[in-house]
C-alpha cells in the first residue's frame, strides 16, 4: 500500500509524466510527417522535465489531477518556448571576401 505522502508525489509526477508523453508523441508525428530527424535523447528529457513539472505543480496546487496533466503537456512547451527566445544564432552578413 502506498502511503499518502507518496501517493500526494507519485501520482501528480506520472500524470505529469503522461502529459509529456502526450506532447511528444505530438512532437514525433509532426517530426515523421516532415520526414526529420528524431532526436530520442531530446524526447527523453522532455518526458522528464514533464515528469517534474507535473509533480511540483500537483504538490503546490494540492493535487488536481487536471492540472498535472495540463502542466506536464503544456508546461515543457513553454519551457521550450522560452529556450528557442533566448537562444543565439550566428548570423553571417556577407560572404563575399574582400581582397585580391
Amino acid at each position: 500500500m502506498v502511503s499518502e505522502q507518496l501517493a500526494n508525489v507519485l501520482y501528480p509526477a506520472l500524470l505529469g509524466g503522461l502529459g509529456g508523453v502526450t506532447r511528444g508523441i505530438v512532437g514525433l508525428l509532426k517530426a515523421i510527417s516532415l520526414r526529420r530527424k528524431i532526436l530520442w535523447g531530446y524526447y527523453a528529457v522532455t518526458v522528464l522535465v514533464a515528469l517534474v513539472i507535473g509533480m511540483f505543480t500537483g504538490i503546490i496546487f494540492n493535487f488536481d489531477y487536471r492540472l498535472s496533466l495540463l502542466a506536464g503537456y503544456a508546461g515543457t512547451d513553454i519551457l521550450e518556448g522560452i529556450y528557442k527566445s533566448f537562444k543565439v544564432e550566428k548570423v553571417y552578413i556577407g560572404t563575399k571576401k574582400l581582397g585580391k
